[in-house]
């Protein structure tokens, strides 16, 4: 039991550290934490669980060439998440998660589902959009995946038009050039109608496919509590850290406190039932002799 002492103080001693660190470089840590900059309020997710995407707008492929949205749709579920690719931070990580997902479920994209990932940057190009899918393609190593998995660029009004449907605010922050926004993915029926919502970077294989099957038969979700993350990046002049990291280290503190606390209750609870079985073990050798 010591031991599992020593790693738990060890744990949140340096979760803790870190912590502390932030808020000493960042002389106005409390506002920054309590007080989320403009940019963040203006940015979400609001779950419009039902509504139809609308499959006539037009985006470019990776390749550039024109596709309406309804060219992924018909007879598939399909997995929908809006990033940006140059985004410096939560985008890469929402698509990581992504990644960890398709490697963890059955299913496969282009044969079981498809995968339209969007830029909500439209300055963002096609050349943007290949540069990227060949990255993640090369690191899922799944066969067959090139042909369920869509990086799509467009046009400022197309962008706006989906991202209103699917209930998704970002905001363009001037200082630091760069977006700010939430973190999450979503899931359509075939034809077109959102289903359910994964919010955060990490997605649970079970639900996600779960969702995928509902998508599937035409059922929709219900709505689920929201754990966001924002993307705000590190502003060396003003010593000012994203909302992202300050909440990623407040919830990884808190994980690591409960596992390992529960995994000490247990450790106990058993020790317990040991001493009790020996116990009784020497009673009855006791009774008989």
């Amino acid at each position: 039991m010591k031991r599992w002492m020593s790693i738990l103080a060890a744990s949140v001693m340096g979760l803790s550290q870190a912590h502390a660190r932030l808020s000493t470089q960042n002389p106005d840590y409390e506002n920054t934490t309590r007080e989320l900059p403009d940019a963040v309020s203006r940015a979400g997710f609001e779950q419009k669980l039902d509504a139809q995407i609308p499959l006539d707008l037009t985006f470019r492929d990776e390749a550039g060439n024109e596709v309406r949205l309804g060219d992924y749709f018909g007879d598939k579920p399909v997995m929908l998440a809006l990033v940006y690719f140059q985004c410096p931070m939560l985008c890469n990580v929402i698509m990581n998660g992504m990644m960890d997902v398709m490697k963890d479920i059955k299913f496969k994209p282009g044969t079981d589902y498809e995968i339209v990932t969007v830029s909500f940057n439209h300055l963002e190009g096609p050349e943007l959009a290949a540069a990227k899918k060949e990255t993640y393609l090369a690191n899922l190593g799944m066969e067959g995946a090139d042909k369920g998995w869509h990086f799509l660029t467009g046009d400022e009004a197309s962008i706006a038009k989906l991202a209103e449907t699917v209930g998704f605010t970002f905001s363009w922050v001037e200082e630091t050039e760069e977006y700010a926004h939430a973190s999450g993915i979503m899931i359509a029926t075939p034809e077109g109608h959102l289903s359910h919502y994964f919010f955060g970077v990490v997605f649970n294989p079970k639900d996600v496919r779960l969702g995928l099957v509902d998508a599937s038969q035409g059922r929709i979700g219900s709505p689920v509590d929201q754990l966001l993350l924002f993307c705000y990046h590190y502003d060396p002049a003003s010593g000012a850290y994203s909302a992202a990291i300050m909440k990623i280290i407040q919830i990884a503190c808190m994980v690591t406190v409960g596992l390992i606390g529960g995994f000490m209750g247990l450790s106990l609870w058993l020790e317990k039932r040991r001493r009790a079985g020996s116990s009784g073990g020497q009673h009855e050798q006791h009774v008989r002799a």
